[in-house]
């Protein structure tokens, strides 16, 4: 199935892809075109957490989400599709809410990489903190919501961000706990729209955010420079 994409990679490069252990939190509108993506271009060992349910206002972004599913487990119905798209696949589902009660009961292997796509300030600081400590790669996923230009989001690291709240807020975190800045991320660079109390979404940024990520990771694993 992957002929076409071995017209632009090697088998050695292939079989990095398969032999490397993700750990993606948050299989939402981000995460869900993360996921689509790694599935789609190889990679075989993937853990995935999120606690939610399907919901209808998923509908609009979010690449599992379907009339058919609604109020069913993310994780479970992530894990139905892509075992459709590749049987060989191995997705470890993990269908809790991560916090800092539960992290190191769920949080306990040594990954090659580690993407946070969920919208919990104390657990990105978790998972930031946890990457640091094992040696593994980590890249965070920054506010999608409230924009609408997927052409400003970018690949940079968390001390070079702006326009984005979650990361004034995460930035803010972990310099009280004197954590390096020098963080992955993907973030917009497009300034929030004001939706009012309800966070305006579209599926525009987040789908691009999430392949982002994805392409992020396959890059390095090939050590290939796109031009």
């Amino acid at each position: 199935m992957f002929d076409r994409l071995l017209e632009l990679i090697t088998i050695d490069d292939i079989k990095k892809i398969e032999n490397t252990k993700i750990l993606l939190v948050g299989v939402g509108g981000v995460g869900g075109y993360v996921l689509e993506s790694l599935v789609r271009s190889g990679f075989k060992d993937i853990s995935i957490i999120d606690g939610d349910v399907i919901s209808l206002s998923n509908l609009n972004r979010q690449i599992i989400a379907k009339m058919t599913n609604i109020d069913k487990s993310k994780v479970e119905e992530a894990k139905t599709r892509y075992l459709e798209i590749n049987p060989d696949v191995k997705i470890n589902t993990i269908n809790v809410y991560l916090n800092e009660d539960n992290f190191n009961t769920y949080i306990n292997l040594n990954y090659d990489y580690i993407i946070d796509a969920c919208d919990d300030i104390l657990v990105k600081i978790l998972l930031i903190k946890y990457a640091k400590s094992h040696n593994i790669k980590i890249i965070t996923a920054l506010g999608t919501g409230r924009k609408l230009d997927p052409t400003k989001l970018q690949i940079t690291t968390l001390n070079k961000t702006f326009n984005d709240s979650l990361a004034k807020k995460l930035r803010s975190e972990l310099r009280k706990q004197n954590i390096d800045l020098n963080i992955p991320v993907v973030f917009s660079s497009e300034e929030a729209k004001n939706t009012g109390n309800v966070i305006g979404s579209a599926i525009f940024v987040p789908a691009c955010a999430g392949i982002f990520i994805a392409n992020y990771i396959f890059k390095d694993i090939i050590k290939q420079e796109l031009n």
